[in-house]
């Protein structure tokens, strides 16, 4: 979904042909996957940043095209709402300073997008506080015919008006554009295709303690009780199983409902039998190797660990983890990283599929409502343990997890001892925002502006004031 498409309608003859292909693609992916060699090459990881876009008072302002436009970067590219713009950060190798490099990268192009907005600036946060429902019309989405189309295939699909549900927040919607309320950092992560499965399942499970200690989404039309609240908003937006399939257990963003045992083929096989293609745009130009439209119905799937096939320099396979929250700082975004990579690493060195994944989900959404104070189980440990406890004690098997891969001891030092920090005095970005708000005496707009102060300076939050 990264590029425009050439129109944004489609005919019913065209999503039967496209249903055709992806099937096909299916069959050459598994031979791709299979082939000796495949893939191979050092550990690389990269990330995607989504901004917000927001005026002097802290209102979104909706002009990415404009601001993409005077930045002239090719790093920067437009998302759905046009309040918002994607960051495509430089891919390094994981070996060396890896979080040292992406923290120098981040807050260069984030003040650099800051500086391009014209009339307010940029900031890095998992849902803009200042947010309206004035802000979710057709108007605000993207002028970009591959938003249009997914908008069209979402709404085929599902009966409309389609309602969001929230703790006690309901919302009736009949477009997309809910989504762009939620503003992500996704790490990818490179993998040869015989390492996918433990490494994958690994990030099941260590998502969990990293996202508690990781919320920065606690407002979204008012204070909500979730800590990430992207994830439940994320999971209702675009849910379309009334119609499509409503016997299928997990929607088109999911954490998914068991481990993989077979390989990344097994996921793409899932996403081709359980989900209805939404955006059939044919290509009758690529090689086969490059299963163009394997690929564009993969990424119209969200799950919040999903694996991501790369045709270029011969291909190769990623992991795309998607539940981090854009934020704070360009500091913690690093430190996010190098727990949720390294927690990753040191876990996949053993057989997880003995363990309930019942447990594993169960920690992914209790750690997104509840943040620190969750109350998590992990592998191996009796009973269950308050988050910030599990997290402080999982930091010294996330730094053998980054030194076994070659990371520099400093580099990965330096990263983790901003997430000790966190933990320990229990400030993350959901509870600065939470204090803050009350401080301010509810004034939405004073805390974004201030926010965008701090995020600006590169400053860890847990020493904003």
């Amino acid at each position: 979904m990264g590029q425009d498409l050439d129109k944004e309608r489609f005919t019913e003859e065209e999503y039967t042909r496209f249903g055709e292909r992806i099937r096909e693609q299916l069959g050459t992916l598994r031979e791709l996957l299979g082939t000796p060699g495949f893939g191979q090459g050092p550990v690389t990881i990269g990330a995607e940043l989504e901004l917000f876009l927001v005026d002097e008072r802290g209102r979104p302002l909706p002009r990415n095209s404009e601001t993409r436009d005077a930045l002239g970067d090719p790093r920067v590219v437009l998302e759905l709402g046009r309040y918002n713009l994607e960051v495509n950060l430089t891919p390094t190798t994981l070996e060396g300073r890896p979080f040292e490099l992406l923290s120098a990268e981040v807050q260069d192009t984030v003040s650099k997008v800051d500086a391009a907005v014209e009339g307010g600036g940029a900031l890095p946060i998992g849902i803009l506080p200042t947010l309206e429902t004035g802000d979710f019309t057709a108007g605000a989405m993207s002028d970009q015919n591959r938003y249009r189309a997914m908008s069209r295939g979402v709404r085929r699909l599902r009966l409309e008006p389609f309602l969001v549900k929230i703790d006690d927040l309901e919302l009736s919607v009949e477009d997309v554009i809910l989504e762009s309320a939620n503003t992500s950092w996704q790490v990818h992560i490179r993998t040869p295709p015989e390492r996918f499965a433990r490494l994958f399942n690994a990030a099941q499970l260590a998502i969990g303690p990293v996202l508690a200690a990781c919320g920065n989404s606690p407002i979204f039309l008012g204070p909500r009780k979730w800590e990430e609240t992207r994830i439940a908003l994320m999971e209702e937006a675009v849910d379309d199983r009334d119609v499509a399939r409503p016997e299928r257990r997990d929607g088109r963003v999911t954490f998914g409902s068991d481990w993989v045992r077979e390989g990344a083929i097994e996921l793409f096989e899932r996403y081709v039998e359980d989900y209805e293609p939404i955006v059939p745009d044919l290509t009758d130009d690529a090689a086969p190797h490059e299963v163009p439209e394997l690929r564009l119905h993969q990424g119209t799937i969200w799950q919040w660990n999903r694996p991501v096939y790369d045709p270029a320099d011969g291909g190769h396979l990623r992991i795309e983890m998607r539940a981090l929250p854009a934020g704070p700082s360009c500091a913690d975004m690093a430190a996010n990283t190098a727990f949720l990579l390294g927690l990753t690493l040191s876990q996949a060195e053993r057989d997880l599929t003995g363990y309930r994944f019942a447990e594993a989900y169960q920690n992914f959404y209790r750690a997104a409502m509840h943040g620190l104070d969750a109350k998590l189980s992990w592998p191996g440990w009796d009973g269950e343990h308050d988050a910030a406890d599990l997290v402080l004690r999982l930091l010294p098997e996330a730094r053998a997890g980054l030194l076994g891969a070659g990371v520099a001891p400093g580099d990965a030092d330096r990263a983790l001892e901003v997430m000790e920090q966190r933990v320990r005095l229990r400030r993350t970005g959901a509870v600065w925002q939470r204090e803050t708000l009350e401080r301010f005496g509810g004034d939405r707009e004073r805390l974004v502006r201030r926010y965008r102060e701090l995020a600006l300076s590169g400053l860890p939050v847990h020493l904003w004031r």
